[in-house]
């Protein structure tokens, strides 16, 4: 591993310690940027680099498990069961971590997610690691 690499994994590993402490911190400390609430912690200088960093947040119906040989099958009006019951809540991920749960509603002839559960900032952060 070079220098340069080390650097970088030590930085991350320093970015991931302060953002457990602002969890712990987060509670119910609030303050207003512009038209988002955010914890005033995260509102800090010395963390604004980080609050720029685009994320994918992807919302999961279910899952399913089939052969190749099913996979090639599938075409227009084939369906396709999943894992979960109707009426179960949606999984949100983020970068394929999960951090919530909710159900499908329609925004202006989009889908969108109404959040029902959201897991702990302390969970989703001790998650990180892997």
């Amino acid at each position: 591993m070079s220098d340069e690499e080390s650097v970088d994994l030590d930085s991350f590993d320093a970015e991931k310690e302060m953002m457990e402490a602002l969890a712990q911190e987060a509670g119910s400390k609030v303050q207003e940027t512009g038209s988002k609430s955010v914890p005033a912690k995260l509102s800090d200088p010395s963390l604004e680099r980080i609050l720029d960093i685009p994320l994918l947040l992807s919302a999961q119906l279910g899952n399913t498990r089939m052969l190749i040989k099913d996979l090639l099958q599938l075409g227009p009006g084939s369906i396709v069961e999943l894992d979960k019951l109707a009426g179960e809540p949606l999984e949100i991920l983020v970068n394929d971590k999960l951090v919530a749960r909710g159900e499908v509603v329609m925004v202006n002839e989009k889908f969108g997610v109404r959040l029902t559960d959201v897991v702990s900032p302390t969970e989703r952060v001790s998650k990180l690691g892997g």
